[in-house]
């Protein structure tokens, strides 16, 4: 199969779809890679890395286009990208489609067959191929928060951890899943005061054990959350229902009730984001206030650390990304139903229910498609 490695254009995306070391795989099983000129220059990858790779360097991302039959990316095609695909192109990339009608509509003109690597699911439960950027955007939301709670940056002048004899910030961390505990890990490590809310009860006798008497493990509701969130110095959103919007948990009423200063970061903004005045900013632009409250909603936080996500994300994408060259989509999703999951798109039909339902658009089996 030939296999295409555009240079991501995002905003600040500097990741990249293949590193060097996965085109190496994927040549050494018989497939012919191009990769667009520069594309990996983000991850500190030149061209000549991926030509020793066996990789062919084309001078634009029209060719790659052009010329692949699969194209590995990173971030949801932007709508330049979006109108060069056509019906015989396999994408493999993160989508998060619910929230983007916009993308959802020129995915389904185009033809091609989508999959989208967050909906991915494993045997043992959760996201393969989300996970590992879960983690970075996770310990990253922490790091990004402390820095907006600088007087500076308009924050209230809090020190995470505070000193002695003054007190640390109050953490609250809503959902703990992966992008959940790996905030809490950090938070805890600063010394901060760590609140984390589930409604999972073994989620929350996980976290309990793990973290002990370092953070509170706490039944979200309603009353609870509007008092912690009240009380607290940064608020950290981390709750995915897959494939779908994410539930608005942080109402417009609760960010008035904050602390002036105070800091909210929501990691599910790809997926429309957790609290009610959210909306998506870039690494450019990365904040905007509403009533004192400083809102971060970066859409694409991993992107900021690009070597060390794009090097993650390649080893959880690799394995299923040349399955589905060596096999062929169709035959790949038939042996994997976990692989499978993730075909978002095919033949100008949504087949991910979440999504479907979220822009009130008609849902097509999976089974249709592999038919």
């Amino acid at each position: 199969m030939r296999v295409g490695v555009p240079k991501e254009i995002k905003n600040r995306e500097y990741r990249v779809g293949l590193t060097p070391d996965s085109v190496r795989e994927f040549v050494s099983h018989g497939h012919e890679v191009v990769v667009e000129t520069a594309a990996g220059h983000g991850v500190g990858a030149a061209d000549q890395d991926y030509v020793h790779a066996g990789a062919k360097i084309l001078a634009t991302a029209a060719e790659v286009f052009e010329t692949a039959e699969m194209i590995v990316k990173v971030k949801e095609p932007q709508a330049v990208e979006r109108a060069m695909l056509r019906p015989h192109h396999l994408l493999y990339t993160y989508l998060h489609l619910a929230p983007d009608p916009e993308q959802t509509e020129d995915l389904i003109k185009s033809g091609a067959t989508c999959i989208a690597y967050e909906t991915v699911t494993a045997a043992g439960g959760g996201l393969p191929l989300l996970k590992p950027m879960s983690e970075v955007a996770g310990r990253m939301s922490v790091l990004a928060g402390a820095h907006y709670l600088q007087k500076a940056t308009n924050g209230a002048g809090v020190l995470v951890s505070g000193v002695p004899g003054v007190a640390p910030a109050n953490v609250v961390v809503i959902g703990g899943g992966v992008v959940g505990f790996n905030a809490a890990e950090m938070a805890v490590g600063l010394q901060a005061n760590v609140s984390i809310f589930d409604r999972n009860l073994l989620t929350l006798e996980r976290i309990n054990h793990h973290f002990g008497a370092e953070a509170r493990a706490l039944f979200s509701t309603s009353a609870a959350l509007s008092q912690a969130v009240a009380e607290a110095d940064l608020v950290i959103g981390a709750v995915l229902i897959p494939g779908a919007n994410a539930p608005k948990l942080v109402t417009s009423k609760m960010i008035k009730s904050m602390k002036p200063g105070s800091v909210v970061v929501d990691v599910a903004i790809d997926q429309g984001g957790c609290f009610e005045t959210s909306k998506a900013t870039t690494h450019d632009d990365p904040i905007y206030e509403v009533d004192g409250v400083v809102h971060y909603c970066v859409a694409n936080m991993p992107g900021a650390y690009a070597r060390t996500s794009a090097y993650a994300l390649n080893n959880a994408t690799l394995p299923f990304g040349l399955a589905l060259a060596d096999k062929g989509w169709k035959q790949a999703l038939r042996d994997d139903a976990h692989l499978a999951m993730g075909l978002n798109v095919w033949d100008g039909k949504i087949t991910n229910e979440p999504v479907a339902q979220a822009q009130n658009l008609p849902f097509t089996p999976l089974s249709e498609a592999l038919a």
